[in-house]
């Protein structure tokens, strides 16, 4: 399943990344997962939990779906703000 995910700042770990979508319960575990699943970026295999995302990547996690990083603009916000 392909999904977006908003970017709220210029970039995000693939680390951070991992614990928001609750792929891990935490940030450490992410050098552990890492090793023992095949996540790609941009359609490169990619173990490195520091691995920074910009608008425009594309992110494939094992039995997770495929995540498009998408630039946080102003109507997102506005989105977000009248779905609350």
């Amino acid at each position: 399943m392909k999904r977006k995910y908003i970017l709220n700042t210029e970039y995000i770990t693939l680390g951070q990344l991992l614990k928001e979508l609750n792929v891990i319960s935490s940030g450490g575990m992410s050098k552990w997962y890492l090793q023992e699943n095949s996540v790609f970026v941009d359609g490169q295999l990619e173990n490195r939990r520091g691995r920074k995302l910009y608008p425009g990547q594309m992110v494939e996690l094992p039995e997770e779906g495929t995540f498009f990083m998408a630039k946080n603009t102003e109507e997102d916000s506005e989105k977000d703000s009248e779905e609350q």
